[in-house]
């Protein structure tokens, strides 16, 4: 076993990488970095955990390990990037299971009130986690419907659920054991509670979701420490858990939205938005060719639909044509576009997009009526006007990207589909609106072959 001083002295230089990789991660430039710094302290923290612990044949969880690597590798290179947010939802899952089974493991080593109190929150935070992340999961990936499901008295139930999980737990902490039925039930309940409290919330809330999931994962890390006395867990518990909480307070503020109002108002499922009417007015790739060609300024409006058709890489090209032609070109992020947070920064990284031409959505919005040109790549609810103005609508009062205010606006979609939100869209009907229908890395590729001698 390892000396006391060389096992705390570890663990402070990894909560010290811990640390530092989470600042580098506010960056694309340095975001790689930080990766890899929070990977090494992980690994040391592990490994002087394994050789500190004299409780089982350590080689087993090196095996593990390094299966568990091998998965990792292959699920960051084949996963593709639309399936990102699905995987980062799987992530926070294992998180919270993980957590849950070490802190279930710890009652075998004590049965004191303080350990089995650790291990109850563990549990139970683990649980929710596991199973609304699961449903995270399958809203995102569609495998289910994405819109929020209701039922009558789903408050009354999920208040019953929480009042035998809180009965549970309490009998369970004043007679606690590995084998004991009340353990049992706090599982049983949690991973029921953890399905009732994400099914009611639509599809366009995900965002919020999956970071509040992530918080929820480092919460239960953070309590499985304290059962099992290790502080680098209760350390890097703590980092997630804190970074998720202020990551999904800056989620709900770009939505104009309560925290609670995201969990429990059933995100469209009461609310009826106006009826849209009007003419689309179509343009080919040519035409949108010679508007592109004589404008001095172009923003481009990532969605989701940039990553579903790929066209980070074609989008970045185009925006190197038009800079070569004079032109000032910059990339407008809403923080919620896409299903998790920063997935349009992820997308945009990866064809190398300067971080420099990324503009927030408070700074583009002052000066998008001087835009010559806006061009909306599959982006919907983040540019819906209606949310300015139709009360009605189940986005009403969310922060926008005002690109309706440009000179003129191209519209990449394949069909009039509204967004995840299920909400039409005023935008496309616009007068300084045009339509380019089609799949966007083809759309893309069709203007710049009109650049191209």
């Amino acid at each position: 076993m390892l000396d006391n001083v060389l096992i705390n002295a570890a663990y402070i230089v990894a909560a010290v990488l811990f640390i530092f990789g989470l600042k580098m991660l506010g960056t694309p430039a340095t975001a790689r970095r930080g990766n890899f710094l929070s990977a090494l302290g992980m690994f040391i923290a592990i490994v002087v955990t394994l050789l500190s612990e004299n409780i089982l044949d350590w080689y087993w969880i090196a095996i593990c390990a390094v299966i568990g690597a091998i998965i990792g590798a292959l699920a960051a290179r084949l996963v593709a990037m639309t399936s990102m947010p699905e995987m980062v939802a799987v992530f926070n899952g294992f998180g919270g299971a993980a957590s849950l089974l070490v802190a279930w493991a710890a009652l075998f080593e004590s049965g004191s009130l303080f350990v089995a109190i650790t291990v109850t929150l563990s549990v139970l935070i683990g649980g929710v986690t596991f199973s609304g992340s699961v449903i995270a999961w399958g809203k995102l990936s569609e495998v289910m419907t994405s819109r929020a499901l209701i039922f009558t008295g789903q408050r009354f139930v999920n208040s019953l659920i929480l009042v035998a999980l809180l009965a549970a737990a309490v009998m369970f902490c004043l007679e606690p054991n590995p084998a004991s039925p009340y353990l049992y039930a706090v599982i049983a309940l949690a991973l029921v509670l953890g399905i009732f409290a994400v099914i009611p919330i639509g599809g366009a809330d995900m965002p919020v979701v999956i970071s509040l999931l992530n918080s929820y994962s480092g919460l239960a890390a953070c309590a499985a420490g304290f059962a099992i006395n290790n502080i680098i867990l209760i350390v890097a518990g703590s980092l997630v858990g804190a970074a998720g909480i202020i990551l999904t307070n800056i989620m709900c503020k770009a939505m104009n939205r309560s925290l609670g109002n995201v969990l429990f108002s059933g995100f469209g499922a009461v609310k009826t938005a106006a009826k849209v009417e009007g003419e689309v007015k179509p343009i080919s790739a040519g035409d949108a060719y010679l508007i592109l060609e004589a404008a001095s300024s172009v923003t481009f409006v990532p969605g989701y639909g940039m990553a579903v058709a790929q066209a980070q890489h074609v989008v970045c090209e185009l925006g190197e044509l038009l800079e070569a032609h004079g032109c000032e070109v910059s990339y407008a992020i809403h923080p919620v576009a896409g299903r998790m947070p920063g997935h349009m920064n992820v997308l945009l990284a990866e064809a190398n997009v300067s971080y420099d031409q990324l503009v927030e959505m408070d700074d583009i919005n002052p000066r998008i009526g001087a835009i010559d040109v806006a061009v909306v790549i599959g982006a919907n609810d983040v540019v819906n006007p209606s949310a300015r103005s139709d009360e009605g609508s189940p986005i009403y009062g969310m922060p926008i990207i005002n690109v309706d205010e440009a000179k003129t606006v191209f519209v990449l979609k394949r069909s009039m589909a509204s967004g995840f939100s299920g909400v039409d869209n005023p935008l496309f009907m616009g007068s300084n609106t045009r339509m380019l229908f089609g799949d966007a890395k083809e759309s893309i590729s069709a203007i710049i072959s009109e650049f191209k001698p």
